[in-house]
């Protein structure tokens, strides 16, 4: 038998767009902000790391990281974000959301400034220092992702969940934009301040001693949004469905949510009582399986796949910036010039195409549905990413093609945007019940992340050029970047077919996706 909804929850799910809404978007916001922050900015700065302590004069080129340092350097952090999302995720469910969630943000502040502070007297001891940080770094950010799309999904009506949860992710992609900005404007500064002639005209003095401090602001300039907004995150009352579904404490939560709804509602204990009393079972148990193991295959199998290809396209990024004049050749630059120029280059790409996407997403996502624009999102990133790699030498190295190089590339991640990138953040903070949402959204977060270290590191060997000589310095041969991509574009189509495995949420409410509207402990959910 259907049970009648607890009156606190169906007052959550029903309520006008208010002020607490956007408050909420904006505490969990700017989390996401500083998380894509702090991963991205990394790339703006790594040619320079390799320049201030891998320069070698025998090799009469700029210095650049050796692999295993550059792997350690830009993935260290994505492997503490996985722990960290599987760690915070559980632990979201066992002690509350909002207990949890201001220990992610300290976290992020101090490691953010331990990462500017890194200290050694040798290349291997600064590296090593940035390493160590950048990994709790990570495991910061990591707790950021369930516990944020948890929150505002239980915080949100059920008519605008989609838009509001899309609109929190949306914060990765200013994020990355302000990244960028921050690397252009100290780059810049110091460049005036402490300018050098090219590498080709001066090797040594190419990169001036004060090119250390540059990395070192960027990095430590990630904790001020994050500190910022701290104070407000202690200030958020624990989410009504933690407090009722989870902790038993129907008082509590209807007390909670008279202050947030600004209207009177009614403790329903024993409703709680009932529906905590059918609907108890373990993430590891058969009822579980039955009920949400193919929803959890689903999130976990798309979410991997749409970050491979997510996280590769630095694969032909620096082919497509070379092709449009956006970033001269090494030698032609000086340290802190190459520093600008390739921040000038992100910046554009994340106007051009990451930007735009997710706020296709959240404007779009509440009429077409989170199951259609991730089918969309993954069927148009299959066809550009074939459309660029079939034909990709070509479109390389003949002038004329530029523009559809240059097109091809921005749609295929505009789409990833307004599309799966998005949607794998958001369906799963919907569709499992409230006890085990936050740890689901971890492991699914985690298979994501997963998929980018296979996507940003094993790809990376992957391209390289399969005729021996012809690779980047210090790499094996490979497969090359045409075949590299041709694989993507598989792993896309992977995609597209594994979506069909996850439900449609839009205009439902959590409880009814999940079956903990339903006293009966046999009801099945919504597949």
């Amino acid at each position: 038998m259907a049970g009648a909804e607890l009156e606190v929850l169906s007052a959550l799910d029903k309520a006008k767009t208010q002020w607490y809404h956007f408050t909420a978007i904006v505490i969990a916001g700017m989390g996401f902000f500083t998380d894509a922050y702090d991963l991205f900015c990394i790339s703006t700065v790594t040619k320079l790391l390799g320049r201030l302590y891998y320069y070698d004069p025998s090799t009469h080129k700029p210095g650049s990281l050796p692999p295993n340092v550059s792997a350690a350097v830009n993935g260290v952090a994505l492997c503490g974000t996985l722990a960290g999302q599987l760690f915070f995720g559980w632990l979201g469910d066992k002690l509350g959301r909002k207990r949890v969630y201001g220990a992610t943000l300290l976290l992020m502040v101090v490691c953010s400034i331990a990462s500017g502070l890194s200290f050694g007297s040798t290349a291997k001891s600064v590296m090593t220092t940035l390493c160590f940080f950048r990994f709790w770094l990570g495991f910061g950010i990591g707790g950021d992702y369930p516990l944020s799309a948890t929150i505002m999904s239980e915080y949100a009506n059920k008519r605008t969940r989609g838009a509001f949860i899309a609109a929190v992710f949306a914060m990765q992609g200013t994020g990355i934009l302000a990244g960028a900005t921050v690397s252009i404007i100290v780059s810049a500064a110091f460049n005036n301040a402490y300018h050098r002639r090219s590498f080709n005209e001066d090797p040594i003095g190419s990169t001036p001693p004060q090119a250390d401090f540059v990395w070192r602001i960027v990095f430590m300039l990630g904790a001020i949004p994050a500190l910022l907004t701290f104070y407000w995150r202690m200030k958020m009352p624990e989410t009504a469905r933690y407090t009722a579904l989870v902790e038993g404490n129907a008082k509590q939560a209807a007390l909670d949510m008279t202050k947030v709804l600004e209207v009177e509602l009614q403790a329903e204990q024993d409703k709680v009582d009932k529906i905590r009393a059918a609907d108890n079972f373990g993430l590891f148990s058969m009822e579980f399986a039955k009920r949400h193991g193919l929803h959890l295959l689903g999130t976990c199998t798309t979410w991997f796949l749409l970050d491979i290809a997510f996280y590769s396209q630095n694969l032909f990024q620096k082919d497509v910036l070379t092709a449009v004049g956006w970033l001269p050749k090494a030698g032609t630059m000086s340290a802190l010039e190459e520093v600008y120029k390739i921040s000038r280059a992100q910046a554009l790409i994340a106007l051009c195409s990451t930007v735009p996407g997710y706020w296709f997403t959240v404007a779009f996502i509440e009429r077409m549905g989170r199951f259609t624009i991730q089918l969309m999102g993954f069927f148009m990133m299959t066809v550009f990413m074939f459309a660029l790699s079939i034909p990709y030498y070509t479109l390389r190295d003949h002038h004329k093609y530029h523009i559809v190089f240059i097109v091809l590339y921005a749609f295929t991640f505009f789409f990833a945007n307004f599309g799966p990138n998005s949607t794998t953040f958001i369906v799963p903070a919907e569709i499992f019940p409230a006890r085990l949402r936050s740890t689901c959204h971890g492991i699914s977060a985690a298979s994501g992340k997963a998929g980018a270290i296979i996507g940003a590191f094993g790809f990376l060997y992957a391209a390289q050029n399969s005729h021996e000589g012809k690779q980047d310095p210090g790499y094996p041969t490979g497969l090359g970047v045409r075949t590299s991509l041709i694989i993507l574009g598989v792993i896309n189509g992977l995609g597209f077919l594994f979506t069909f495995l996850v439900p449609e949420t839009k205009g439902r409410s959590l409880e009814e996706i999940s079956g903990e509207d339903r006293y009966d402990a046999e009801f099945a959910p919504y597949p």
